[in-house]
């Protein structure tokens, strides 16, 4: 990602764009949004860059304006696990902000991407100021809080099928995009990313991704899974 426009002009369109399209934001009047509008700050991150790793202060809470987010973290065994992927519109860094403790993870941007962030003290004036961010950021962080326990009870106890088949359906809901024969989920993943987020090796990605091809479940084009059996995706993640 290259942006030639620079400036003050460039700064206003992408912090109200970022405004626009966050969800913790719907449902505040305009005033409002310009009063956030104004602290807002732009941050551009190279693929692969890390934005905070996990023990880090919590300075900032952070919105993914374009892009991907990956949130990662260490098992025991030093394999690197990706709780969870930030997609365009989401925040991330939320509840270390509001807590006030170190990043529990890591947040590396999986391509290209551009970010607005939010410093503490200002977020945290914000959440006593306007009732109607406290809780739609109230519903973000529990609904967050939910996924990532299950994605890490499912680590525990699911089979390695299952658990992709779970990954897949979860992405698809939140990343799917229509297609002829099915759902694409728009985002470039490799069968590492895919090990890396179900906390399994890579040749039994492979396997299990495989397994789904021939079972007439999933395809791949260019780099690009197609979901053609949902309802078939989502009785193996059951």
């Amino acid at each position: 990602m290259d942006y030639l426009l620079i400036g003050r002009g460039f700064n206003y369109f992408i912090t109200m764009a970022g405004i626009r399209h966050a969800s913790m934001f719907r449902g505040l009047g305009p005033e409002e949004l310009r009063e956030i509008e104004g602290r807002l700050r732009i941050e551009k991150r190279k693929k692969r860059d890390v934005i905070f790793s996990e023990g880090d202060s919590p300075d900032w809470l952070y919105i993914v304006m374009e892009g991907k987010v990956k949130i990662t973290k260490l098992s025991q065994e030093g394999k690197e696990l990706i709780l969870e992927v930030i997609s365009p519109g989401e925040m991330f860094g939320g509840v270390a902000v509001v807590k006030g403790f170190p990043y529990p993870g890591n947040a590396v941007a999986m391509e290209d991407s551009a970010l607005i962030k939010i410093a503490r003290p200002d977020f945290l004036e914000f959440l006593k100021k306007f009732p109607t961010l406290l809780e739609r950021v109230l519903e973000e962080l529990g609904a967050r809080l939910q996924d990532s326990h299950e994605s890490r009870k499912n680590i525990a106890l699911e089979k390695v099928i299952s658990r992709i088949a779970a990954l897949l359906v979860k992405l698809s809901e939140k990343a799917g995009r229509s297609v002829p024969g099915g759902t694409a989920i728009d985002l470039k993943l490799t069968k590492q990313d895919i090990a890396e987020m179900v906390g399994t090796t890579v040749e039994t990605s492979i396997r299990t991704m495989s397994r789904l091809k021939k079972q007439g479940i999933i395809e791949e084009r260019d780099g690009t899974i197609i979901i053609k059996d949902l309802p078939g995706l989502k009785d193996l993640s059951a």
